[in-house]
């Protein structure tokens, strides 16, 4: 049965390695519905955040096959009942909505924020779950959104093992 994975891999920071990454799941024929890159709590470690839709017998061939990489400290993965995670949207749409519509009043209603106002467009931001973000483009639309665009997911683990508990127990450390 497919459900949706979150993996944490950590490395090093190299050149090439997130492509070796992503040749694992496209060897075993996995679609990544989003992938997070960032620095890492840890001073050199890097982050990414893949999300994808298999079987658990799958992710964990994929996350054993990922720690092969030299350059990957650790990998996980995890469910989504065990992360707490956020994505981030920007909607740009016509200043003259504003003027026009009821832009402000859903704005509001969505908990979204406005980053920047130009004479001819303004920029929404909004936080939240994916359908949140879906739920505040569906309501823009009709206002002539010019631009959207969405972030992969940032996700945090719930269990409290952190990563530098994990590097201590390294055999090389």
């Amino acid at each position: 049965m497919e459900n949706t994975y979150n993996i944490s891999v950590f490395t090093e920071n190299t050149i090439g390695i997130l492509n070796r990454i992503t040749i694992i799941f496209t060897r075993r024929h996995l679609n990544i519905e989003s992938i997070t890159a960032s620095e890492s709590e840890v001073e050199g470690v890097y982050r990414y955040t893949i999300v994808v839709n298999t079987s658990l017998d799958q992710v964990v061939k994929v996350v054993a096959q990922i720690e092969k990489q030299v350059e990957v400290i650790k990998a996980f993965h995890h469910a989504n009942d065990d992360v707490v995670y956020q994505e981030l949207a920007l909607y740009k749409i016509p200043t003259k909505s504003f003027i026009e519509g009821s832009v402000e009043r859903i704005v509001r209603a969505h908990y979204a924020r406005i980053l920047t106002v130009e004479k001819e467009f303004t920029i929404i931001e909004k936080t939240g779950q994916p359908d949140e973000l879906m739920s505040l483009f569906s309501e823009l639309k009709g206002f002539g959104i010019l631009e959207y665009v969405k972030s992969g997911r940032v996700a945090i683990t719930k269990p409290m093992k952190t990563l530098e508990k994990y590097l201590e127990e390294l055999p090389n450390n």
